[in-house]
């Protein structure tokens, strides 16, 4: 798929669902209980359609390590912390044999992302394919402690999938609280500040402005295809999203900056953790956040539920 057909088919006003229970099974707090989910890639594009799964099969990304007969299996889980790897895994498909096709999403075949377990570290990486259905990237985990990596990807013919598995860096290590919830972050030397709210069970619209020494920034560059790209992770369960912006580069109405808009739905209250990459100055910066989905008062309409997005 060439990148004008990809990118044209998320469109303007993308919503991206988050769980299980209420459209794409990907994301974030308490866990409520999780319903029938419709095909989705994690990344909101469009694959083919398939039959909903009874309630009882259905487990929002990033948790399982095998799913629909594709399994995410690494040479190894356990890493020296501090040490630069080459990390190695394979997917193998339903027949056994590692997966050698793939469809490309956001300009590449399969997205990596390792955070730690207190969900104070990220790293979104992008692994080479070194032949035989063997991808390798390198990997360093910066101290000892439990981490969760996913790989985000298409299988050729397939709906796409976000499987999961722990890693390990043995040594010391005391447990550090979830980030306290915060509206502005610091990212080398950029502020960006968030605005909007999550509420469960229904489409939350976040904004987030990128500013650099007190001024706009306006000259965002597309990274991946577009100028913002958003992981959510459900505090508890690590439980995944990966959510794109309203808009494309290149579609003659989003600006590249300073305002990202997203939308996303959570299945329920708890807290969720933020990753927004953006690209600068031909540099890839991470922004992080802590933020609470709470219920809307009775009465009230909830963030994003007047604005209008185009399916796709």
């Amino acid at each position: 798929m060439n990148a004008p057909a990809k990118l044209g088919a998320y469109g303007l006003g993308l919503v991206v669902i988050f769980s299980a229970a209420l459209g794409i099974g990907n994301t974030v707090g308490a866990v409520g209980a999780v319903g029938p989910s419709p095909a989705g890639d994690g990344h909101g594009a469009h694959a083919p359609s398939l039959p909903a799964r009874p309630a009882a099969e259905s487990v929002p990304a990033g948790l399982q390590v095998s799913q629909d007969g594709y399994t995410l299996t690494p040479e190894t889980t356990t890493l020296a912390p501090g040490e630069r790897t080459a990390f190695r895994f394979t997917v193998t498909g339903p027949d056994g044999r590692p997966v050698t096709s793939y469809q490309v999403a956001h300009e590449k075949k399969l997205h990596f992302i390792v955070v730690n377990r207190d969900l104070g570290w990220f790293q979104h990486l992008h692994p080479t394919e070194v032949g035989g259905g063997v991808w390798s990237v390198p990997l360093s985990l910066p101290q000892a402690g439990a981490y969760r990596a996913f790989a985000d990807f298409v299988p050729e013919g397939h709906e796409g999938l976000t499987l999961g598995t722990d890693l390990f860096a043995p040594g010391d290590h005391t447990p550090q609280p979830l980030p306290p919830a915060t509206r502005t972050a610091e990212a080398d030397g950029y502020t960006v500040e968030l605005d909007g709210d999550l509420t469960p069970g229904t489409s939350s619209r976040l904004t987030l402005t990128v500013s650099k020494d007190g001024a706009p920034v306006t000259d965002l560059e597309p990274y991946l295809g577009a100028y913002g790209h958003l992981v959510a992770l459900r505090a508890g369960d690590l439980a995944y999203l990966h959510v794109h912006p309203d808009g494309e580069p290149g579609d003659g109405v989003t600006r590249p900056g300073p305002a990202i808009t997203f939308n996303a739905e959570v299945p329920s209250r708890g807290d969720y953790r933020l990753f927004l990459d953006f690209q600068h100055g031909g540099t890839v910066h991470t922004a992080a956040f802590t933020l609470r989905a709470v219920p809307s008062p009775a009465g009230a309409t909830p963030a994003g539920a007047d604005h209008e997005h185009s399916g796709h």
